[in-house]
């Protein structure tokens, strides 16, 4: 045990001390939070309003397009081909030409511009004109839209979740999808991330000579259970240094952006004050307040969902997961000279953890089904399966039979690997085959 807590020791030091560690370790933070961070941001600055010049021939629709905060329409009197040879002339970032017929051709609305206009421009202004053009046949055909628009309902159903005492909490499908989904494409990533990190250690050593010395000193399963081990540790102190920075630099922002909403809320009491207030800052206010319900609903739903539970979940089987894959990818590594040879034993191993991402919609579609609960037993798909299985609620024996399984699955893999490994790592410019492969693992000595 000794010999394995040096080696251990000696692999999380020379790896943590790379540049490429503290490189990746700073940058991972920074593009995470960026690709939160930068759309918001983006989104808030962005002020750019563009101007449609509307030339409707019908005058079926002056004045009736409202403008938003990016799009403003321009109603004008001159025809299309006057238009069209102003255009240059004028600010407008587009012309709408709206013909006589549009009532019963929909499709002869046209838009011109002297660049590709933007697919929002153009999801807008159809959903206006289809808006407008629905109303005009509705006060047609002498129905109210009024009372039209009060028969359309909304539904939203709430789901609640049941407990065996009789008590239920509220849930949410879509959040408890996309945390399973989450969790299980993390430890795909993580597992083929540190776990080909392993592989290019042994290859690395093997070519270098340097693990002729090394085997001198230790067994080879020592050797390959440090190294496996070694690099997960490396991976779990990577990983929480990254939710440690993200988080921080998330906070950081949302603080800085709240401290610019109580600038522009004080403004806009101070305007209250002064003056009644005018229709944006009123409609700013509505929005700000049914966000604020929207936060509170959200906030209700991820209070009933048992984060301690996920994240011990998270770190047991992204562990398993790895240990059982990193002890294979250490055996590829043995059995093969370089990298590039790697390619005929890969396909083999990642094969389970393909299909457990390719079929991870079915499984979120029928978390309980068969399937998906032979899936979550099977100790090679199972670190996937069980991760998006667990926010939908899995019954704790399966959860103990799961974790069984892959810790027999860690340990049988192991010795397989050992067996392979013990061997592979001495052996030089040989091609290796699947039935080399077999010999190895059925050698006795």
């Amino acid at each position: 045990m000794k010999k394995i807590s040096i080696i251990i020791r000696r692999e999380y030091l020379s790896r943590v001390r790379k540049k490429s560690f503290v490189v990746m370790t700073i940058l991972g933070p920074i593009l995470m939070a960026a690709l939160m961070i930068v759309p918001i941001y983006i989104s808030k600055l962005s002020d750019d309003t563009k101007v449609i010049g509307v030339i409707d021939e019908g005058n079926f629709f002056y004045k009736r397009f409202p403008d938003s905060e990016s799009i403003k329409f321009d109603y004008l009197n001159s025809d299309l081909i006057a238009s069209k040879e102003n255009f240059k002339n004028g600010n407008h970032y587009a012309l709408l030409y709206i013909p006589k017929t549009i009532i019963n051709s929909p499709n002869a609305a046209q838009l011109f511009s002297d660049k590709q206009p933007s697919i929002n421009v153009k999801i807008y202004i159809e959903s206006l004109i289809k808006k407008e053009l629905e109303d005009l046949k509705l006060s047609a055909s002498g129905i109210d839209k009024d009372i039209l628009a009060s028969i359309k309902t909304d539904v939203n159903v709430t789901t609640f979740k049941l407990r065996e005492e009789g008590t239920a909490e509220k849930s949410n499908t879509e959040i408890t999808t996309v945390l399973g989904l989450f969790g299980g494409i993390l430890i795909y990533f993580f597992i083929f991330l540190f776990g080909s990190q392993v592989m290019r250690g042994v290859i690395e050593e093997k070519t270098s000579r340097i693990i002729e010395v090394i085997v001198s000193s230790v067994k080879p399963f020592q050797l390959m259970m440090g190294k496996i081990i070694g690099v997960a540790m490396v991976g779990l102190t990577q990983f929480l240094l990254w939710i440690i920075l993200t988080f921080g630099i998330v906070t950081a922002f949302q603080s800085f952006m709240h401290d610019k909403k109580i600038v522009k809320k004080s403004e806009i009491s101070y305007n209250a004050n002064s003056k009644m207030l005018d229709k944006d800052e009123l409609k700013n206010l509505n929005t700000e307040k049914k966000d604020a319900n929207q936060i509170k609903d959200l906030k209700d739903i991820l209070g009933s969902i048992n984060f301690g539970t996920m994240i011990a979940m998270f770190i047991f089987y992204f562990l398993g997961g790895y240990l059982l894959y990193a002890s294979l990818f250490a055996a590829i590594g043995s059995a093969v000279d370089s990298e590039a040879d790697t390619q005929q034993f890969m396909l083999p191993v990642t094969i389970p953890l393909i299909l457990a991402i390719f079929l991870s919609q079915f499984i979120i579609n029928n978390p309980d089904g068969p399937i998906s609960f032979w899936l979550s037993m099977i100790p090679l798909t199972s670190p996937i399966v069980m991760m998006i299985r667990i926010p939908f609620g899995v019954p704790y024996l399966q959860l103990v039979l799961s974790a069984v399984l892959l810790i027999l699955g860690f340990l049988g893999s192991t010795w397989l690997a050992a067996k392979i490994y013990r061997t592979g790592i001495l052996m030089y410019g040989k091609k290796v085959s699947y039935k080399e492969l077999w010999k190895w693992l059925t050698y006795k000595g």
